[in-house]
């Protein structure tokens, strides 16, 4: 079976409303990561709790689509339809 790449929606239970977007592997490893305080860019918005996920068999879409996330249209295409 071909390894599952995965785009992920995080969102702050601290600050409700801040949101993360990120790609991995690994769901459960990297959102203990997260909450560990491991990531630089998320520690100080911990704990965190998964919004949505998206799993593709293509790692190029799914970095495709994490980038997408990441605009301004991404960003209001998350907040409206996931």
């Amino acid at each position: 079976m071909e390894k599952e790449h995965v785009v992920y929606i995080l969102e702050s239970l601290e600050q409700p409303g801040h949101y993360y977007t990120g790609y991995t592997q690994d769901l459960p490893t990297q959102l203990r990561h997260h909450n560990e305080g491991k990531m630089q860019n998320t520690s100080r918005y911990k704990p965190w709790r998964v919004k949505s996920y998206h799993v593709f068999f293509n790692k190029k879409k799914a970095l495709d689509f994490e980038k997408y996330l990441k605009t301004s249209s991404g960003r209001a295409f998350a907040k409206k339809r996931l």
